[in-house]
């Protein structure tokens, strides 16, 4: 190992070489035991920042001020108040008379007429008289 690799090992992983790859521990523990200078002083230099690094603790923002930034964020308007002005009762009471309206219509077309005459034709959606439907429609197209 070079003094030049050890600089880089150190800063990277520190001055503790329980840190560093396993591959590198027992060539960089003899380079120190050799007693190169350059290696101490990168060791000294990555167990400065490393102390430095261990000291610092991070200062809470006041409970206050983080109340104040949560209550500045802009709110998303949920979909029912986005839409609030133009969903108005008239529109909901107009959507309920679609309704009934609908429902008569079905209910008009599904129930089968009273047979007073023979003349009166079938609902549209009764299919036992179906031959019914076929002659009455044929007496209308010959002339």
């Amino acid at each position: 190992m070079t003094p030049e690799r050890f600089a880089h090992l150190a800063s990277a992983y520190g001055a503790g070489l329980h840190r560093w790859p396993d591959a590198e521990q027992a060539s960089a523990q003899a380079l120190l035991d050799s007693g190169s200078v350059s290696a101490r002083e990168a060791l000294r230099e990555a167990g400065w920042l490393d102390s430095q690094l261990d000291a610092y603790e991070l200062a809470f923002a006041d409970p206050a001020l983080a109340r104040q930034i949560r209550q500045s964020a802009p709110r998303r308007a949920s979909f029912w108040s986005r839409y609030a002005n133009w969903l108005s009762p008239a529109g909901f009471v107009g959507v309920g008379v679609a309704g009934i309206a609908a429902g008569v219509l079905v209910a008009s077309l599904s129930v089968p007429l009273p047979s007073l005459s023979s003349d009166v034709l079938p609902s549209v959606f009764d299919q036992g008289d179906a031959d019914v439907v076929f002659t009455v429609n044929a007496e209308d197209t010959e002339q």
